[in-house]
């Protein structure tokens, strides 16, 4: 799947782990960790430093492996911090009028 019906679903399965967390599941245990939401975002400054390292090196293969990681976990960050990615849209789509 290489559109962007893939992002829908990834959102869909973050919102179910959230709903029925899974002592399986890495995105439920990113939402329950202890540390609450600094967890998160803690693997999303991780993820944004993998990602600027790999452009800036001009190393392509790492750049997309790096960019999935982030936007990974980008929306669990949307979602630990309660927030839908409808939200986030909108306010794209608001910015190109």
């Amino acid at each position: 799947m290489k559109d962007l019906a893939v992002l829908e679903e990834l959102w869909d399965v973050i919102n179910d782990r959230a709903e029925h967390p899974s002592s399986d599941s890495y995105v439920s245990s990113l939402l329950t960790h202890r540390k609450g939401i600094d967890k998160t975002l803690e693997k999303v400054g991780e993820e944004a430093t993998e990602f600027i390292l790999a452009v800036k090196n001009g190393e392509d293969t790492r750049t997309i492996e790096e960019g999935a990681d982030l936007l990974f976990h980008f929306l669990v960050a949307l979602k630990a911090a309660d927030v839908d990615i409808e939200d986030i849209l909108g306010e794209l789509a608001a910015r190109r009028k």
